[in-house]
């Protein structure tokens, strides 16, 4: 694992559910080469856990803002510990309640 690599969790608020935003996350995730995992929760808002570097993880953040029908009002982030056993950027379908 690159000593350059990041994990940072996201929570998205807005127009963010039944817009395509997992979707275009995980395309943009994949093509950017990052592991991870995005998700509605049940208040309407889409969390995301991302790993890669910097540069990667803002080409995903920048490719998802660029959705035609996304319009994000508020993005709270932090950066969290790494998983080193993660090999992918999936859609998960269970929310939290």
């Amino acid at each position: 694992m690159s000593e350059n690599m990041i994990r940072k969790t996201y929570h998205f608020k807005g127009a963010v559910q039944g817009v395509g935003f997992r979707y275009r996350a995980t395309y943009a995730a994949r093509e950017a080469g990052v592991t991870g995992w995005v998700r509605n929760e049940f208040d309407g808002s889409v969390r995301m856990e991302i790993q890669g570097t910097e540069e990667q993880i803002d080409r995903v953040i920048q490719a998802i803002e660029r959705g035609r029908y996304i319009s994000i009002r508020q993005v709270r982030c932090m950066k969290i510990p790494l998983r080193e056993d993660e090999r992918d950027f999936v859609i998960k379908d269970d929310v939290w309640f």
